[in-house]
C-alpha cells in the first residue's frame, strides 16, 4: 500500500481507536500486552546486589534504546508498592553497560516506603517504570585539574557514577565521605582499592565514633581546599556546612550541590484540604505536604522527586491558600481562577482545594 494511502488510513483509524478504548489510550493496551515494547518508559530488573545491610544495587535494562546520560545524573523509577505505582528519583551509579544496562543504588530508610520495598522485596525479572535522565550534578568539560567531593550516606551515589565514568580523566581527586560506621560505607571495597592504588585520596569519616564533619574538620583534612571546585551531596546539614565554609572564603560559586530533601522553612498553620470536586477532605498540619496528606488518605497523586525539582506533581489549586515548605511563600487563588502548584513542596495554609 502506498505511503500516502497508509497515512490516510492512520488518520481515520487513530481517532476511532482512541474512542473505542476510552478512558484508556491504545498505547495503554500495548503496554499491557508488551510492557517492554521500544516506546515504553520501562525497564526490567536484571540484577540485585547487596552493598551493605541496608542498601542494594539494582541493574536495569531499559526498553528500547537508552538515549545516554551524563555521569552524576538521576532517573525516575516507578515500582508497585501494595498495588500502587510509586515514583522516586535515584542517581545512576555508573555508565550504561555494553547491553545498555543501568545501575542505581538504593538505601532503605525507616520511613521510606519505596526504598524499603526495593531493598527488601524487589526481585530480578520485575518490570519497573523508568524516566529520565535528568539533573545537573555533573562535571564541566573539560574537568578541573583538582576536584573535591564531599558526601554522606547515599549522597555518595551520584559521585560514584562520576568516578566510575570519569576517574581516568581526573588527575587529582579527594573524596571526603561520612557514614555511621566503616561497615556502612557504600562501595567500600572499590573506593578503598582506588585509594590504595593512588587514583584518588579517600577520607572516611565514621560518625558513630568521630561525630559529624565540621567546617574545621574539612579545612584540616583538605589543606588545599581553596584550590578545589567542590561537589557536595548528602543531608542538608552537611551541605549547609560546606556552603557556609565556602561562602566565608568567597568561593560559593565553586560549590555544586545536590540535595535529597528540600530545605524547609519554619512550619506554618495547616488547614482542611479537599481533593477534587467531591472530596475526600483531609485535615493537614502546616508541615505536611499536600502530596503526603493525599497519600495518607488514599488519594492517588502523581509524584516524582518529592522535593520540587521534577514538576511531576503539579495540579491545579482551585480554592484557598497553600504555603511553599521551602521558603514560606503563600499562593492564593480566587474561585474560578486556578493556579498550578506542586503538591510535594506545598502545604495547606487554611482551607484549600486541589484537583487530584
Amino acid at each position: 500500500m502506498a505511503p500516502r494511502v497508509l497515512d490516510g488510513v492512520r488518520t481515520v483509524l487513530a481517532p476511532l481507536a482512541r474512542a473505542a478504548t476510552t478512558p484508556l489510550l491504545p498505547a495503554d493496551y500495548l503496554d499491557l500486552l508488551a510492557p517492554l515494547h521500544p516506546g515504553a518508559h520501562r525497564a526490567r530488573v536484571v540484577g540485585v546486589r547487596r552493598e551493605t545491610d541496608s542498601a542494594v544495587t539494582v541493574a536495569l535494562r531499559p526498553a528500547g534504546r537508552w538515549p545516554g546520560h551524563r555521569a552524576g545524573q538521576h532517573v525516575r523509577v516507578g515500582v508497585e508498592v501494595d498495588g500502587v505505582r510509586c515514583w522516586r528519583s535515584y542517581s545512576l551509579t555508573g555508565p550504561a553497560g555494553l547491553d545498555g544496562t543501568l545501575t542505581i543504588t538504593v538505601t532503605g530508610v525507616d520511613d521510606g516506603r519505596v526504598s524499603r520495598h526495593i531493598v527488601e522485596r524487589l526481585r530480578v525479572g520485575t518490570v519497573v517504570g523508568l524516566e529520565g535522565p535528568d539533573g545537573d550534578f555533573t562535571l564541566p568539560d573539560p574537568a578541573p585539574a583538582k576536584v573535591l567531593f564531599v558526601t554522606a550516606g547515599s549522597g555518595l551515589t551520584p559521585v560514584m557514577g562520576i568516578l566510575r565514568t570519569q576517574l581516568s580523566e581526573l588527575p587529582d581527586v579527594v573524596l571526603v565521605h561520612s557514614a555511621r560506621t566503616g561497615r556502612e560505607v557504600l562501595f567500600a571495597d572499590e573506593l578503598r582499592a582506588w585509594h590504595a592504588a593512588g587514583r584518588l585520596r579517600l577520607v572516611e569519616r565514621h560518625t558513630a565514633t568521630s561525630g559529624r564533619l565540621s567546617a574545621a574538620d574539612l579545612v584540616e583534612l583538605v589543606p588545599d581546599l581553596a584550590d578545589r571546585p567542590t561537589w557536595a551531596c548528602g543531608p542538608n546539614g552537611l551541605i549547609d556546612t560546606v556552603a557556609d565554609l565556602l561562602d566565608q572564603q568567597g568561593r560559593l560559586d565553586q560549590l555544586h550541590t545536590e540535595r535529597f530533601r528540600p530545605v524547609l522553612a519554619p512550619v506554618g498553620r495547616g488547614g482542611q484540604v479537599t481533593f477534587g470536586r467531591s472530596g475526600p477532605v483531609v485535615e493537614a498540619d502546616g508541615a505536611t505536604s499536600l502530596l503526603e496528606a493525599g497519600e495518607a488518605s488514599g488519594v492517588l497523586l502523581t509524584s516524582g522527586c518529592r522535593m520540587g525539582i521534577c514538576h511531576r506533581c503539579v495540579v491545579p489549586l482551585t480554592e484557598g491558600t497553600v504555603r511553599d515548605l521551602r521558603d514560606g511563600a503563600l499562593t492564593s487563588v480566587e474561585q474560578g481562577d486556578p493556579v498550578a502548584v506542586q503538591t510535594c513542596i506545598n502545604a495547606a495554609a487554611g482551607p484549600c482545594r486541589v484537583e487530584a
